[in-house]
């Protein structure tokens, strides 16, 4: 059984990746393997003053950082495990120390067809389809497309007027050995919200579950 990401890709567009970026997003059940990374942003942004009440009501669910910073630690936690649903499911989840202060971005990834829905926050509140793109260096492109909101009965595609669009571009360089990360979260309207970029290394291992700390407090079954 091939990652999810593989299945996204296609095995030719997922060859075109570089070897470590196949192994990084190869994390999977089949492997049995998590990746932990641990590396430093170089600068967190956000846009206009405006842009805190947004971003501090996503941090109260884990999906928005309203923190801005420069030569930032961070990690990224990839584990895969079977979620209530019986779907594989891969975490994605980030956490920053900004002036002492633990910020977190939680995330979990599905594979839906042949397109990856991923899931943000703490109770899985946003689904979001993400479209992949290997670009010429092997990277990986990650850009968000349509969203819905699911919260007890209540099910709705989210206005975009109201949210951002994220586009992920993660490659890994030669020269210095490390993963190179970048995020930009845009309105169609009203422009940038946040971003990041940085860089960091990682370390694979054997893994048969994701710890409880990883998993959100709420599965959402609906995509």
């Amino acid at each position: 059984m091939t990652s999810m990401f593989e299945q996204a890709l296609g095995a030719q567009q997922f060859a075109r990746l570089h070897p470590m970026m196949q192994r990084r997003f190869g994390v999977g059940l089949a492997r049995g393997e998590a990746c932990f990374g641990r590396g430093i942003m170089t600068e967190i942004r956000r846009g206009p003053w405006w842009t805190v009440p947004f971003l501090q009501v996503g941090r109260l669910r884990n999906i928005l950082v309203p923190d801005v910073g420069t030569d930032v630690p961070f990690t990224i936690e990839n584990c895969p495990y079977v979620d209530p649903f019986g779907r594989e499911t891969v975490t994605f989840v980030r956490e920053y120390v900004v002036s002492g202060r633990r910020r977190r971005f939680d995330a979990t990834m599905i594979l839906v067809g042949d397109r990856i829905v991923d899931y943000l926050g703490t109770h899985q509140h946003l689904a979001v389809d993400l479209d992949l793109e290997v670009d010429p260096e092997g990277g990986l492109l990650l850009t968000s497309g349509a969203q819905r909101f699911y919260e007890g009965v209540v099910g709705f595609r989210f206005p975009m007027l109201l949210s951002g669009r994220a586009t992920l571009r993660e490659r890994y360089d030669d020269t210095d050995e490390r993963f190179q990360v970048a995020l930009e979260v845009r309105n169609d309207r009203f422009g940038f919200l946040f971003g990041y970029h940085g860089s960091f290394t990682c370390e694979w291992m054997p893994v048969a579950d994701a710890p409880a700390r990883l998993k959100p407090v709420r599965h959402e079954l609906r995509t």
